[in-house]
């Protein structure tokens, strides 16, 4: 199985949920034995709302409140439900590759939607009672916070 790398390009996008437009990235388009098209499994990013604070580099400590759904729009999971934020550090392989990928360069106080390809998220593995094996995800994520070595 080969992979294939493109550059990321911004393009406006409609958010059908919101009914604003923001931008949207596609990353690398991961192939996959043909039981779907390319596109459909690629990491895609939309901005909502782009931060102006701190930017999400590399093994960045993150604070986020988030809502995973599945693509049929059933939510699995959400901190604002916990009513405590998320932490976690990005890059480190402690997350799902789609965020540690899809949250580079997110600034504090943006707010971003991944869409993030099973590939990407959990792959064969079923989690939980919701995620079942190769589903695709979708996060809304607020980033609260960032702090890096620097700090």
């Amino acid at each position: 199985m080969s992979r294939r790398n493109e550059p990321m390009a911004a393009v406006p996008a409609r958010d059908p949920n919101k009914g604003g437009v923001g931008l949207s990235y596609h990353a690398a388009q991961i192939p996959r034995n043909g039981q779907q098209s390319a596109m459909s499994l690629a990491l895609e990013i939309t901005d909502l709302t782009v931060g102006e604070g701190k930017a999400v580099v590399k093994g960045a400590l993150i604070s986020a409140h988030y809502t995973g759904w599945l693509e049929d729009g059933t939510k699995f999971d959400s901190s604002h439900d916990r009513g405590k934020p998320f932490q976690c550090v990005i890059g480190s392989g402690r997350v799902i590759k789609g965020w540690d990928q899809g949250l580079i360069g997110m600034k504090v106080g943006g707010k971003r939607k991944l869409f993030v390809p099973a590939p990407l998220a959990y792959g064969e593995r079923q989690m939980g009672p919701l995620i079942k094996p190769n589903s695709n995800l979708v996060f809304e994520i607020e980033l609260l916070d960032v702090l890096t070595r620097d700090d």
